[in-house]
C-alpha cells in the first residue's frame, strides 16, 4: 500500500464530483480483472473496457490535481487516477473523495495504477478537491511525501508511556503439553452464488495426537491477497491460476497460531479462499457472504465426519475428533468480516438465493477472533463474542474499521457478549500470516507499511516502536489463544487481557499490547447519542463532514478507528464528547434524559480518546444521583498511543474508577443523574466515547431474537411506456421485534435521506417505493439505491441494494460525414457525428487516431498546441507522428442527452517548411452501457501547404 500524510490536500479542483450513487461501500475488485459493466450489479464503480479493448483517455482536465482526469462525457463519463506507482492487491478498498464526500469504489485496470469511476454529467458544480484513499490512507499524488513534515508531535521517550503493564496471572501464549501432527485435505471444488469459477475446498490440519474426548476445533481463513504467482515472482490476482503459475498458500500462513492452540489441546484448520480473493470483484460486499458460505461448507464437512458420515481425509483422522459445539472463527482482514458474517449466519440463516452453504448450522461458534479485518458493512455480530486485532501500524486496513466490531455492537442486542479491541502497537497487516512475510513466504511478499522517502517516526522498519515480523506473530498467537480460552473454555482468568483491564501476557513480550471492550460485565450508563446532553464540551458526530459538528475538527490530524466512515456521511447516530481546555478546572459534564443505574457495579469504566504521543492527562471523575447529591470517584490518567499523521492512533484507552467513594457519600446508584470530567492538566484535549457500570466476570453470551434484514436487489426494465411501481426487495427474517435505519438514495438529485423502521418477521413490509416511467428514447440505466445498519433488535446480513431500472431500448445509430476533410495549413480538419435518432443520455463516441500507411502523417507540430495539450495532455516536442501522441490517441466526440450531432475538429498551424501534403486518419468508436466499443469507419483527413 502506498502511504502518503493524511494532512496534505490536493489541489483544489474546480468540479465536485458526484457519480451516479454516492456514498457506497463495494468490493474492489481484482486488479487484474475489470469486468464490463454488468446489470447485475449497481454499484458506482468505473466501467472500463474489457482488457484488450480500446479505452478512450479523453480531454485532460487542467484545473484537476496531477494524476486524474476526466474521460468521456454524461453517463460515460468517468473520473479517472492513475498512481504513481502500483497499488498492490490488498483487502482495503481504494475509494474517491471529493473533500470529505465519498465518491464510491472505482475500477482498476490492469496495470494496478489506472483506477476508473463512473461519473454523472449533470451533477458537476461546486468546488472540492479529490483524494484517492484505501483503508482511510491517502494514496494520490497530491499528498506526496516531499511535503510538509507531520504535525503530530514524534513520540516521546517518557519511562512511564512505555512502562510494562502489570503481568497477569495466566499467560495463554505458553506451549501446551499435547503432541501435535500436521496434514492436509482437499475436498471437490463448491459453486457459491454469484461466481462463475468453483471455489476450492482446501485445509491445513494442525491439532493434538494424545487429547483425551473430542476436542475444540478453530478454523482460521485467511484475507485478500494475491492469488497466484510463478517462478519469477510474478504475482496474479485472478481466478483460476493461468497455465505456469500456481495458487498463493495463504492457508498456510498460520501454522504458528494452529501449532500453539493444537499443543493446547485445539483441533485447527486454517482453509484457503484464492477462489473468493480472484472473483470478490462481482460481490457488492466485497466477498463476506462469499467467505461465509465457504466457511460454513468445511463446517459443515467437520460435522459430517465426527458423526461418521463420509470418509474424514487422512489429515483429520490422524489428529483427535472435533468438538462442534466448541468453535472458534480466527480471520485476517477480509477473512476477518467473512468468519463475522460466518457467525451471524450461523445464527440467523441468509436467503437461501444468497446462500452457497448446505442446510441449517449443526455446530457453535463461541467467539471469533478478527486480525486487522474489514468490515464494509459495519454488520457485527452481536451475541457471539469478538477479539479484533488491531495493528498500529497496519498499511492496509490502515483506518482500523475493524473497531467498528467493538463501538457497533452497542446497544443492538442483550450486550452481555464481550467485544474486546486489541491494539497491538507497532504491528503491521501482513506479518501475522507468514505467507505474506518477506523472509518467510514461499511467494512474493512485502511489507505493507511504506511510508517512503521520509521514515515514518513510528511504524518505520527499525525503530524501537515496530515490531519484527517473529515478535509480532508471537504476540498475535498468544492473543488468539487468550481469545480462545476465554470464550470458548470460559476461563475467566485470561479475561483481563482482553476487557481493558490493564494486564499483559509474558509470552506477547516485547510487543506493547493494549486492549478495551464493549459489553460482558457492563451496563451502559453514558453513551453519547441524541439522548445525551452535554455541557462544558460538545456533542461530537464521528461520522459527519460538517466541521462545525465532527468529533476530529481540521486542525486534528490523523485518525481514529472509531470514527471509521461507512456509508452517507453525515450517519446519524454515532456520537461522542469532544472536550477541550486551555486551563484546568473547567467541568464537562454529560446528562442523560434519564438517570441510569449503577447499581451491582464495582467500578465506572470509561472509554477516553487523548491525541497522540501526549501523556499526563489527567481527569477527575465525579457522579451526582437525581436527589443532587455529588461524590468524586477518584481520577484518572490517560496517555495517548505512539502515532503520526499516518497512523489511527487516536483510539480509546479504557479506564476504570472505583463506585466505592458514591455509595459512602450516599449516591444513588440507582438514580445516577449525570456524569462530570474535569481536567488537571494545564491544556488539553480529550474525547468521551463511552462511560458503563464494570464488575469483574464473564457472564454467558447467550443469544437474543433478533429481526434479521437482507436488502437485494430487482433489475426491471424501463417499458416504452406508462408508469410502473416497484419496491426495493427488504427481507426481514429471524425472531423479534428490531429497529433498523434506513438510508436511501435519490437518483435524480443524489441525496442521501434516512429513518429509523421498525421490522418484525411477518410484521409490515418495510416500503421503498420505486416508479419507473417509461419511454422509446435509449438512456442510462438509473439505480435507486438503498442501504441499512442494525440499531436494536435486529442484525443485517446484506447491507445494500435497490432497484436497477434497465434502459432496454437500443443505441442509436451513429453516422460520420465529413465537413471540412481536405484543408490548407492553418484551418480546421472537421467531421459531423450523427444520430439516427436523439438519446436520454449522452452518447460516448470519438475517434481512434490511426496509423497512415502510405504518405506523411500529420505530426504535433501540425496542430495546435492548446488543443494538443487539452485533448492528450501532451506538448508538441519532441515531434511525432499523430498517432504516436500517447499510448492510444483518441478524440472525443460524445453527443449530449437530447442532441443528435457533434461537430468534431484537428486544428492545425501555419508553418513555413515546405513539404507534401499530410494526412490523418481517424477511427469512429462508439461505446454501449457496458462500456463495449463499436467500430465505425474510418475517415481521412488532408492538409496542404498554403499557396
Amino acid at each position: 500500500m502506498i502511504h502518503v500524510p493524511r494532512s496534505v490536500t490536493a489541489a483544489a479542483a474546480v468540479i465536485a464530483l458526484a457519480v451516479g450513487v454516492p456514498g457506497l461501500a463495494h468490493a474492489q475488485p481484482s486488479a487484474d480483472r475489470i469486468p464490463p459493466a454488468s446489470p447485475r450489479t449497481a454499484a458506482p464503480q468505473g466501467t472500463p473496457a474489457a482488457p484488450g479493448d480500446p479505452t478512450p483517455p479523453g480531454a485532460a482536465e487542467d484545473q484537476l490535481p496531477k494524476g486524474w482526469r476526466v474521460d468521456g462525457s454524461g453517463a460515460r463519463k468517468h473520473l479517472v487516477w492513475q498512481a504513481p506507482e502500483a497499488v498492490p492487491m490488498g483487502d482495503a478498498r481504494v475509494e474517491f473523495y471529493s473533500g470529505d464526500r465519498l465518491l464510491g469504489v472505482p475500477v482498476p485496470a490492469a496495470d494496478q495504477r489506472t483506477f476508473r469511476l463512473r461519473l454523472d454529467d449533470t451533477h458537476l458544480g461546486a468546488a472540492g478537491d479529490l483524494r484517492a484513499e484505501a483503508g482511510g490512507r491517502r494514496l494520490d499524488a497530491g499528498a506526496k511525501d516531499t511535503a510538509a513534515p507531520p504535525r503530530i508531535s514524534p513520540p516521546a521517550d517518557a519511562a512511564e508511556q512505555s512502562a510494562p503493564l502489570p503481568t497477569n496471572r495466566v499467560d495463554p501464549g505458553v506451549p501446551g503439553k499435547y503432541r501435535t501432527v500436521s496434514g492436509e485435505y482437499t475436498q471437490k471444488s463448491v459453486r457459491l452464488p454469484g461466481f462463475p469459477a468453483p471455489v476450492e475446498m482446501r485445509g491445513t490440519v494442525v491439532g493434538p495426537v494424545d487429547a483425551p474426548g473430542k476436542r475444540p476445533l478453530a478454523l482460521f481463513l485467511h484475507g485478500r491477497h494475491y492469488t497466484c504467482y510463478n517462478a519469477g515472482g510474478a504475482e496474479d490476482g485472478g481466478w483460476p491460476c493461468k497455465r505456469g503459475t500456481k495458487p498463493v498458500p495463504s492457508h498456510r500462513g498460520y501454522l504458528h497460531d494452529q501449532k500453539l492452540l493444537a499443543s493446547q489441546g485445539y483441533v485447527t484448520v486454517s482453509i484457503a479462499a484464492n477462489g473468493i480473493n480472484g472473483q470478490d470483484d462481482v460481490a457488492e460486499d466485497g466477498g463476506a457472504e462469499a467467505r461465509s458460505s465457504l466457511v460454513r461448507q468445511h463446517l459443515a464437512r467437520w460435522a459430517d465426519w465426527a458423526a461418521g458420515r463420509g470418509d474424514a481425509p487422512k489429515a483429520v483422522r490422524d489428529t483427535a475428533p472435533a468438538d462442534l459445539s466448541r468453535v472458534l472463527l480466527v480471520g485476517h482482514s477480509r477473512g476477518g468480516e467473512g468468519v463475522n458474517r460466518a457467525a451471524l449466519d450461523s445464527l440467523t440463516p441468509p436467503p437461501a438465493a444468497e446462500d452457497g452453504a448446505p442446510g441449517p448450522a449443526r455446530w457453535n461458534i463461541r467467539g471469533t477472533v478478527l486480525i486487522g479485518p474489514t468490515i464494509f458493512g459495519q454488520n457485527p455480530a452481536p451475541d457471539v463474542p469478538s477479539a479484533a486485532i488491531l495493528p498500529g501500524c497496519d498499511g492496509d486496513v490502515s483506518d482500523l474499521q475493524g473497531q467498528i466490531y467493538a463501538d457497533g455492537t452497542r446497544g443492538v442486542s442483550r450486550g452481555t457478549a464481550l467485544h474486546s479491541a486489541v491494539y497491538v502497537v507497532g504491528a503491521n497487516h501482513n506479518f501475522f500470516n507468514t505467507e505474506w512475510t518477506p523472509g518467510q513466504a514461499e511467494a512474493p511478499a512485502s511489507d505493507d507499511f511504506s511510508s517512503g522517502s521520509r521514515p515514518d517516526a513510528v511504524c518505520a522498519k527499525g525503530k524501537p516502536t515496530r515490531l519484527t515480523a517473529k515478535q509480532q506473530q508471537k504476540a498475535g498467537s498468544t492473543y488468539i489463544a487468550a481469545a480462545a480460552r476465554l470464550f470458548v473454555e470460559g476461563d475467566d482468568r485470561v479475561r483481563p487481557l482482553l476487557d481493558g483491564s490493564g494486564r499483559r501476557a509474558p509470552s506477547a513480550k516485547p510487543a506493547r499490547v493494549l486492549t478495551h471492550a464493549v459489553g460482558g460485565n457492563r451496563t451502559p450508563a453514558f453513551v453519547p447519542g441524541s439522548s445525551v446532553a452535554v455541557s462544558g464540551g460538545r456533542l461530537c458526530a464521528q461520522v459527519d463532514s460538517r466541521e462545525s459538528r465532527s468529533c476530529l475538527a481540521p486542525d486534528v490530524h490523523g485518525a481514529s478507528p472509531h470514527f471509521a466512515a461507512w456509508g452517507p456521511s453525515p450517519e446519524p447516530g454515532r456520537s461522542a464528547v469532544a472536550m477541550r481546555w486551555s486551563q484546568p478546572g473547567t467541568p464537562t459534564k454529560v446528562t442523560p434524559k434519564k438517570p441510569v443505574s449503577l447499581d451491582g457495579s464495582t467500578s465506572l469504566a470509561l472509554r477516553v480518546i487523548v491525541p497522540p504521543n501526549s501523556t499526563g492527562t489527567r481527569l477527575d471523575v465525579a457522579v451526582t444521583d437525581a436527589s443532587g447529591k455529588r461524590a468524586k470517584l477518584g481520577a484518572v490518567r490517560v496517555n495517548g498511543l505512539p502515532g503520526t499523521d499516518m497512523t489511527a492512533s487516536y483510539w480509546g484507552r479504557e479506564v476504570r474508577v472505583p463506585l466505592s467513594a458514591a455509595a459512602r457519600a450516599g449516591v444513588d446508584l440507582k438514580q445516577v443523574a449525570s456524569l462530570e470530567l474535569t481536567p488537571q492538566s494545564r491544556s488539553g484535549r480529550a474525547w468521551l466515547m463511552d462511560g458503563w457500570g464494570w464488575r469483574p466476570g464473564t457472564p454467558d453470551a447467550g443469544t437474543a431474537d433478533l429481526a434479521r434484514v437482507d436488502v437485494g436487489r430487482l433489475k426491471v426494465d424501463e417499458g416504452d411506456s406508462g408508469v410502473r411501481k416497484y419496491r426495493v426487495p427488504v427481507r426481514v427474517s429471524g425472531k423479534g421485534t428490531g429497529k433498523v435505519r434506513l438510508f436511501v438514495t435519490d437518483p435524480r438529485t443524489r441525496r442521501t435521506t434516512s429513518k429509523i423502521v421498525t421490522v418484525r418477521p411477518g410484521g409490515d413490509p418495510v416500503e421503498v417505493p420505486v416508479t419507473v416511467r417509461g419511454n422509446k428514447r435509449y438512456g442510462a440505466d438509473t439505480s435507486h439505491e438503498v442501504m441499512v445498519k442494525a440499531v436494536s433488535g435486529a442484525v443485517v446480513g446484506s447491507h445494500q441494494g435497490g432497484v436497477l431500472v434497465r434502459n432496454d431500448d437500443p443505441m442509436p445509430k451513429v453516422t460520420v460525414k465529413p465537413v471540412a476533410n481536405r484543408v490548407t495549413e492553418g484551418k480546421a480538419l472537421k467531421w459531423r457525428v450523427t444520430l439516427s435518432e436523439a438519446a436520454d443520455t449522452d452518447i460516448e463516441a470519438g475517434f481512434e487516431i490511426r496509423r497512415v500507411a502510405g504518405g506523411t502523417e500529420l505530426s504535433t507540430k501540425d496542430v495546435d498546441k492548446r488543443w494538443l495539450k487539452k485533448t492528450f495532455d501532451r506538448s508538441p516536442n519532441p515531434a511525432r507522428r499523430l498517432s504516436k501522441v500517447s499510448e492510444a490517441p483518441y478524440v472525443p466526440a460524445g453527443i449530449a442527452a437530447g442532441k443528435r450531432s457533434v461537430e468534431v475538429s484537428v486544428p492545425t498551424v501555419k508553418d513555413r517548411v515546405r513539404e507534401s501534403k499530410e494526412t490523418v486518419r481517424l477511427r469512429l468508436v462508439t461505446y454501449d452501457q457496458a462500456w463495449e466499443p463499436h467500430v465505425g469507419p474510418t475517415v481521412t483527413g488532408t492538409v496542404r501547404d498554403r499557396a
